[in-house]
């Protein structure tokens, strides 16, 4: 049977001067942001602040030089994620790009691709949305319909995809589409695409979630010709290549710091004298955070090391995302504070962002009956 794998690792004393120069980069481009604005962190779209992080060479750290990228290691990038999401950095317009769209190409992209977008990735200047959920799908991604059959010169796309987070702001989608229908074998015959959003027959309408935020979108397709060069990979490869690029979100540190603005503030107002109980419950809180914290730098050691934590990573978006879910009910029974939105003190308004956002965390990226039943397959017990 199956176990985890988690080795301790150890940051590299050099990655802390590179920490340095993030902070000092932060304070002076976020220092008067408050507390419940920094809470919206990786869901902040600022195409301006994501251009300076590139040019930073903070973008495609990992990437070879030939592409835009640095030839960093997988550690030194893992440092810089950590303090944006530690400081509430407003990433959204290059996040999806950097951590998984870049990847999914340096891997399956043909060499034309490579160079047409890898070096615009890394300046910062294209933001990318992920075209997998369908209506009535549900978790099972390999139920869509959205069907991209071949006519000359490349492909005819009908069919709708949802819950496209910023699809209304970004440059490029990466989407799946049903390329051949194989009967009783519904992972095989799919395909991944490049599409431009603003492309002929695309439509794109709005879905607002519970705070009235727009985000999320339905992305529908009526007769839109995709060429043969936006291809990603061979056809039919799309769902190795789909659960590859799924494997790049699940370890990082955004799977436990999506709450620790709110964090940050009740130790704030606990004060550096705190009650027994605000002590003994921050004291709680804080030791599972680096916990998680050293769960998810294994990852990253395991990923510098070419290895492939699938299941590690697995494990730290479940638990991370349970821990997320549990500091806002944990604040709010600690501190007797009531949740607000546009009035009150910096706690209660950021309580009040995360009490709106916090169920959606243990969704993106795998529900937990998902990630759930990876694990157990990886433990030998399905």
């Amino acid at each position: 049977m199956a176990t985890f794998h988690f080795e301790l690792v150890d940051l590299p004393r050099e990655v802390e001067t590179l920490r340095a120069e993030v902070r000092g980069f932060l304070q002076e481009n976020l220092g008067g942001r408050a507390p419940d604005q920094r809470a919206r962190s990786w869901g902040g779209f600022d195409r301006e602040f994501s251009r300076k992080v590139g040019a930073r060479g903070w973008i495609g750290m990992t990437w070879p030089k030939r592409y835009g990228g640095h030839e960093r290691s997988a550690l030194e990038r893992y440092v810089v994620l950590e303090e944006m999401l530690a400081a509430g950095a407003p990433v959204s317009a290059h996040w999806v790009t950097d951590r998984q769209s870049g990847p999914l190409l340096l891997r399956f992209g043909t060499e034309a691709q490579r160079q047409r977008f890898l070096p615009r990735m890394a300046r910062g200047e294209l933001a990318f949305a992920i075209g997998m959920s369908e209506p009535d799908s549900g978790s099972d991604l390999a139920s869509i319909r959205t069907r991209a059959e071949k006519v000359p010169g490349g492909y005819r796309v009908n069919g709708t995809k949802v819950w496209t987070s910023n699809a209304h702001l970004s440059d490029y989608m990466i989407a799946l589409f049903r390329t051949q229908v194989v009967p009783d074998k519904k992972h095989e015959g799919l395909s991944q695409f490049l599409v431009d959003p603003q492309s002929p027959g695309i439509s794109i309408r709005a879905i607002y979630d519970l705070s009235g935020a727009h985000h999320f979108n339905e992305v529908v397709f009526q007769d839109v010709f995709v060429p043969d060069d936006m291809r990603v990979g061979e056809e039919g490869d799309g769902w190795r290549q789909v659960t590859a690029e799924l494997a790049f979100e699940r370890s990082g540190p955004e799977r436990y710091l999506s709450s620790i603005q709110l964090l940050i503030e009740t130790i704030r107002e606990a004060g550096t004298e705190p009650d027994e109980r605000a002590a003994v419950a921050i004291g709680r809180l804080v030791a599972h955070l680096t916990t998680l914290r050293q769960m998810s730098i294994s990852v990253a050691g395991m990923l510098q090391a070419g290895q492939s934590p699938n299941l590690e990573a697995a494990v730290v978006k479940d638990v991370g995302t349970c821990f997320e879910q549990e500091i806002p009910e944990a604040v709010h029974l600690l501190m007797g504070v009531e949740p607000r939105l546009n009035s009150g003190s910096q706690l209660e308004r950021t309580l009040g962002y995360l009490i709106e956002h916090a169920p959606s965390f243990s969704l993106r990226g795998g529900t937990r009956e998902v990630l759930r039943g990876i694990i157990a397959r990886g433990l030998g017990l399905r």
